[in-house]
């Protein structure tokens, strides 16, 4: 039976209950005071870093502090209010917000977490991102703030709007958007001379301001994407390969594009940590101080393969003309795209390609992924599978982060204690390092057996092996982690980057390469942008874009004097 005093006590709760929610159905909004609150609640719920930035070395004793603070947080709300009320019509405004609310605070909670700012390049490379890589970047404080991120939401699809007519709506709309630059206007003036230093003095400040950095990102990617869409790709350019012998062995070059591996981290440069043995132990050339053309790979890949280069660096120019393999194919080289990663970027568009993705070896793959040395099992099958001249690209996994730890196989965890979870925020700074560490460990073991195959083939082919990383990773330093800060502004964590290259004796006599000549060239400077001619020359292939002084082997090769009419590039 039913307890009367539960019902007593019921009946006025329920009445309680339903004269609240006829309050809330009877509480209406017009929608530029509903747009105001969402700009007011990003600026303050997503912005932790911005404000960090912009006051974190200042007194709030202060007036000026004050005056900074308010001023700023006035103009920036009047600048979303006015970009946005342009477009936040009655019938916009729910999808609209709903959206820049949920990917701001997943935004602001990646800011906060990993220390990355928000940039075009960082942007292309969430949308370019494969469920493999996206999967390790679930952890459960996410859920918290996905979860948090949806009261907001349901609370904008659940207020009531007030209903006008167009003409009535259209010259409020107007009235709070003139009145919004005005008031913008006048709180800017009050603080820009602390403010505009700020900028100035924090470039990277501008990235962190969101959903701005959203919206200025997204929207130089779509014009971008319109742009290019219209302008029509370079025409292929001549290429051949000047031969000084015709009784040789075929040329099987094989490079291995590094994902995320830095150079300071890397023992053949001098790292404390000797985590480079297996290369250590054999004749390579290793260049240490080599800088990557972006801080990531959606920009850095495509670079690395073009002729331009970070000194060169235009991304329409890069993305609209051949790449290296390109070019190298079309020269008579059979060339190949081995990928354990997220894509070529491009470079490999058209030609033969193998996605390592879905394949099922046991004792390699797992989760989804496929360890490194799985590269080597599809280099082996790609060599038995053909003949004569090749160039085989290795894409690796590399220590793409936040999951170091599932880099590497249990044998090579040699640094301990290791973060071994996804919430790099959950470990400590020593153990992020020693889980990476380990990770370039296994890499110099893959290197190793891709070299240690190699040499089997000697006596087929004149083989030849670069490594080189395509960006750099931050481990903590300046509380930064991971990696995609825009490059004017990056540490040199994320720019500096490994790279080897492997030449037996008998390859560098028969290619007229002089190895001691370019020993002493690998302890100059030298950087991605020298990976297009260094290859052509190597290659003793002619091309218009081949630029000797960018070549590391032009000094160290007799022979070069045949490239030099290549020397400047082609216009455009």
């Amino acid at each position: 039976m039913n307890n009367p005093s539960t019902q007593t006590l019921a009946a006025p709760l329920r009445l309680l209950v339903q004269d609240w929610r006829a309050r809330f159905e009877r509480f209406t909004l017009h929608s530029e005071t509903l747009l105001l609150a969402c700009v007011v609640f990003l600026l303050l719920a997503a912005n932790g870093p911005f404000w960090s930035a912009l006051l974190g070395d200042r007194s709030l004793a202060e007036l000026p502090t004050w005056r900074l603070a308010v001023g700023s947080f006035v103009a920036l709300t009047a600048l979303h209010y006015l970009v946005l009320g342009l477009f936040a019509t009655r019938r916009l405004i729910r999808p609209l917000l709903s959206v820049l609310v949920f990917v701001s605070v997943l935004v602001g909670y990646y800011m906060n977490h990993y220390g990355v700012v928000i940039d075009p390049p960082m942007v292309r490379n969430v949308l370019q991102t494969d469920w493999r890589e996206a999967s390790e970047l679930l952890t459960p404080d996410l859920f918290l703030h996905v979860l948090l991120a949806l009261l907001p939401v349901a609370a904008i699809w659940r207020v009531r709007l007030r209903v006008r007519s167009p003409r009535v709506a259209l010259a409020r709309r107007a009235a709070s958007l003139g009145a919004a630059l005005l008031i913008g206007v006048v709180a800017l003036l009050a603080c820009f001379q602390d403010f505009g230093s700020a900028m100035r003095e924090h470039k990277a400040m501008r990235y962190q301001l969101t959903p701005g950095n959203v919206l200025w990102s997204g929207g130089r990617i779509l014009a971008g994407h319109a742009r290019n869409a219209n302008v029509p790709r370079d025409p292929p350019e001549a290429a051949h390969r000047v031969l000084l012998t015709a009784a040789r062995k075929p040329t099987l070059l094989v490079m291995v594009v590094g994902e995320t591996a830095r150079a300071a981290n890397f023992g053949l440069n001098g790292y404390a940590r000797m985590n480079t043995p297996e290369l250590a132990a054999l004749d390579v050339i290793n260049f240490p101080n080599v800088t990557s053309c972006g801080t990531s790979t959606e920009v850095s890949v495509p670079c690395m393969f073009s002729p331009f280069g970070r000194a060169d660096y235009d991304e329409d120019r890069i993305r609209n003309h051949e790449s290296l393999l390109h070019l190298v194919d079309r020269a008579g080289l059979r060339v190949s795209w081995l990928d354990n990663q997220s894509g070529c970027k491009g470079v490999c568009s058209g030609l033969d390609v193998v996605d390592l993705g879905g394949v099922q070896v046991a004792g390699l793959c797992e989760g989804g992924h496929c360890m490194d040395e799985i590269l080597v099992h599809a280099l082996r099958d790609k060599v038995a599978a053909g003949q004569g001249d090749r160039m085989i690209v290795m894409h690796q996994l590399g220590n793409h982060g936040p999951a170091y730890f599932r880099r590497y196989p249990q044998a090579f965890e040699k640094y301990a204690p290791a973060c071994a979870n996804n919430d790099l925020g959950s470990c400590s700074q020593q153990e992020i390092v020693n889980a990476y560490d380990n990770a370039i460990a296994y890499t110099d073991h893959v290197l190793g057996q891709t070299i240690a195959y190699l040499k089997t083939l000697q006596d087929r082919y004149d083989v030849a092996m670069i490594y080189v990383s395509d960006h750099g990773e931050s481990l903590g330093e300046h509380g930064l982690y991971l990696h995609g800060v825009p490059y004017a502004i990056a540490p040199k964590e994320q720019t500096s980057v490994p790279m080897v290259w492997w030449l037996p004796q008998e390859t560098a006599r028969n290619l007229n390469v002089d190895l001691a000549c370019l020993r002493t060239q690998s302890q100059q400077a030298a950087s991605h942008d020298n990976l297009f001619s260094s290859v052509l020359g190597l290659l003793s292939i002619d091309t218009p874009r081949y630029r000797k002084e960018r070549d590391l082997f032009a000094a160290c090769r007799p022979d070069a004097r045949h490239l030099v009419r290549g020397a400047a590039p082609a216009p455009v």
